[in-house]
């Protein structure tokens, strides 16, 4: 298992991605705040470059490597998001970027993936196929495997946008993200652990892909599961250093249906006016699902991404 990062990692991740990452904003909305019982600050990560909070990872995992191992470049696989922040990443060092998409892949993104240079590999859509193609393009290429969730450089360069927010908002009681592979809420722990110890750690997880909440009740990864999700940036298993980091920092999921999910996505299209992806809107869907949880408190919400394909939103289906 990789070594675990911590929150001198995370610190030393925002040092280095300072250059290329947005430092993003922190919304507020009295509607929603008046929908939930609760105050909530929501990070703005859809407005990060590449369109999502991936990049700050991705840009921190480029940037760690030496001048010989860049040299021969990197090599992922992703549904999108990462994809598309290691191809961007990349191309701020100037290196090669290959990125393997797994069949059924959501078609702005991909968009997205070449837009920013990187050479796309397809495979069959299920892990074995990825990892297999990832090694097959390092045995030919040389490139560095940065993994989307088990990096360590790439955990902690996520957990810089939660360290943002919470240095943006002051102490909250809850900080809220979605979580699929959980680079991101591994990160997110980091930095709330560090920065706000009393502040509870809230992993809102899709129904059709409900490991996570699994694994922690369980106390050991239960990764056999098919993804049945709109969620698709949360298809993926929770990694091994990613269960590890939130087992020990106390982390509690939220499991969600897609139909509330798609709920709070319109909310924040229509009242926050912010286009986010279901991936993203899961964290607020969390939110409205347990009001007496986060009743009269101040709670954060990583609006995690907004590469949307438009003409496949389900907004028919109420």
């Amino acid at each position: 298992m990789p070594s675990l990062p911590d929150y001198a990692d995370v610190l030393a991740a925002a040092a280095r991605i300072a250059p290329h990452a947005a430092v993003t904003p922190v919304l507020r909305s009295r509607t929603l705040d008046a929908m939930s019982g609760a105050q909530l600050h929501f990070k703005a990560e859809h407005l990060q470059r590449s369109g999502a909070f991936k990049f700050r990872g991705a840009c921190n995992a480029v940037w760690s490597l030496d001048a010989d191992d860049a040299a021969r470049g990197v090599v992922t696989h992703s549904s999108g998001n990462h994809g598309a922040a290691l191809a961007l990443a990349a191309r701020t060092r100037g290196i090669d970027c290959h990125v393997v998409v797994p069949e059924g892949a959501v078609a702005a993104k991909l968009a997205n993936i070449s837009r920013h240079g990187a050479t796309l590999w397809r495979c069959e859509a299920n892990i074995a196929s990825r990892e297999a193609m990832c090694a097959q393009i390092q045995q030919q290429t040389g490139a560095t495997l940065i993994h989307p969730y088990t990096h360590p450089a790439v955990i902690a360069g996520q957990g810089t946008a939660a360290m943002e927010l919470l240095q943006a908002s002051g102490e909250l009681d809850a900080v809220v993200v979605p979580v699929g592979g959980g680079g991101l809420a591994s990160g997110t722990l980091l930095a709330a652990r560090a920065l706000a110890p009393a502040c509870e750690v809230v992993l809102a997880e899709p129904a059709g892909a409900a490991d996570t909440a699994r694994s922690l009740a369980a106390g050991s990864l239960q990764p056999d599961f098919v993804p049945d999700t709109i969620c698709d940036g949360l298809r993926g298993t929770l990694g091994q250093p990613d269960f590890a980091l939130l087992s020990r920092g106390g982390a509690q999921a939220i499991v969600v249906e897609d139909d509330a999910t798609v709920a709070a996505m319109r909310l924040l299209w229509q009242v926050l006016k912010q286009t986010v992806e279901p991936s993203s809107a899961i964290a607020l869907a969390a939110v409205l699902a347990q009001p007496q949880r986060f009743a009269g408190r101040r709670v954060g919400i990583v609006l995690s991404g907004g590469n949307v394909d438009i003409d496949a939103l389900p907004w028919g289906r109420d």
